[in-house]
């Protein structure tokens, strides 16, 4: 299975076109495609990246957000530092309040866009995996009520199953504006998808 799968990953388009331009993680080629579509990230913009190892998505936001902007990664595993003076990694939980506390103070505060390609520890049954990510993202909504500013963007990975619809309509509760898509670099046999919410609301006190 190991074998087969380091097969197919270094005949992936995306795999190689990653190597061939320097980018961390095929992964990067998913937010290009769906900044590209829905305009998530913009020059100047403060962005949270959740799960960020091994960094292919704050990559992209570093490219997008430019020197005025700030892009802070966190995950449990090491991310290699970047150059770019205005990018902040932390090693741990991001579920977890002293990690939070942590991003607050490095962002100021609040932050225009926040974003999640984490995936859950996976144990290969589907609807369990699919359980797994909803709690994910019920934890990466909890942090966008705190930190996320008035009128900010949200995307986070989803995998495929029966809280679907329920997770679509909490973001519905949230965001000005909510799509469900999957972006063409996302493999086909892949249950992953993604949320976007445009123009966050912020809660009332």
């Amino acid at each position: 299975m190991g074998s087969r799968w380091q097969v197919e990953k270094h005949k992936d388009p995306y795999y190689k076109r990653a190597k061939s331009e320097d980018y961390r993680s095929r992964a990067s080629y998913k937010l290009k495609q769906l900044n590209k579509k829905y305009k998530i990230l913009k020059q100047g913009d403060t962005v949270v990246d959740l799960g960020a190892a091994p960094g292919g998505w704050s990559q992209v936001a570093l490219e997008r957000v430019g020197e005025e902007g700030k892009v802070v990664g966190v995950d449990l595993n090491r991310i290699k530092p970047f150059p770019e003076e205005n990018y902040y990694g932390i090693r741990g939980d991001f579920t977890k309040e002293i990690v939070q506390d942590k991003v607050m103070e490095l962002i100021g505060g609040k932050t225009k866009v926040l974003m999640s390609d984490a995936s859950p520890s996976l144990c290969g049954i589907r609807d369990i995996d699919h359980l797994r990510s909803i709690d994910l993202i019920e934890a990466v909504l909890i942090i966008a009520d705190n930190i996320l500013e008035e009128k900010g963007n949200l995307v986070v990975k989803i995998f495929q199953g029966s809280e679907y619809k329920r997770m679509l309509d909490e973001f519905k509760g949230k965001f000005r504006k909510v799509y469900s898509t999957k972006p063409p670099s996302s493999r086909n046999k892949s249950k992953e998808m993604y949320i976007v919410g445009l123009g966050f609301k912020r809660p009332k006190n």
